[in-house]
């Protein structure tokens, strides 16, 4: 599992020649450290003058906590479903009905590789939320650290959505090409100008 590598482990796999773990697993990387950036500076934001708002920090931690461990889940979730890809276009080929079967699993197979990009654009959109509800009651000490939150979401958003576009045009199945669309349809561009809004008032605000 990569949430239990050493960092440098994983980054020598990532560097190595070979097909997984690949981008899809470095966007899921990026929404947890966007995450964990909420989950800390939301604790720095605790106590004394802060405790007004305690009840939002406490739901705030508990949510950036959950999806720190919910996008590392896809990170592995990534991995195994491009392995399920590359298993599928091993496949025999010799006759109509191996070239039939290798077809539908191929299909199958690159189905499944979209799913957790999808859900990634749309946990980077949560993490890019809770940052926002923070802007206005956090440590003004760990406040450039939600723009670091923000722009890691946004990273993740956009590379998960070109690990969904490779995966659907190689569908061959029309309705299911454009079911996958539908799914995460103009979401990672709501993504985008939100994490972009929110890293300007960031900067805002510190160089104020």
């Amino acid at each position: 599992m990569i949430g239990s590598e050493t960092i440098n482990d994983y980054l020598a796999r990532l560097a190595a020649r070979q097909p997984t773990p690949g981008g899809g697993a470095a966007a899921a990387l990026h929404a947890a450290q966007g995450a964990a950036l909420v989950a800390m500076v939301a604790r720095f934001s605790t106590g004394g003058k802060y405790e007004q708002h305690a009840e939002t920090t406490s739901r705030i931690i508990a949510a950036a906590d959950q999806l720190v461990g919910e996008t590392l889940g896809l990170a592995d979730a990534d991995e195994a479903a491009f392995k399920g890809v590359i298993a599928s276009y091993k496949l025999p080929a010799e006759s109509d009905t191996e070239r039939a079967a290798r077809a539908a699993a191929i299909d199958a197979a690159l189905e499944q590789a979209a799913q957790p990009p999808a859900q990634l654009i749309r946990l980077s959109a949560a993490v890019v939320e809770l940052a926002a509800e923070l802007l206005d009651i956090a440590n003004p000490n760990v406040i450039s650290d939600i723009a670091a939150a923000a722009d890691a979401a946004r990273a993740a958003a956009t590379t998960a959505r070109v690990n969904i576009d490779i995966n659907v045009v190689a569908i061959k199945d029309a309705q299911a090409r454009a079911a996958l669309a539908e799914q995460t349809d103009g979401l990672e561009e709501k993504v985008v100008l939100a994490a972009d809004s929110l890293s300007r008032q960031v900067r805002e605000r510190i160089l104020r």
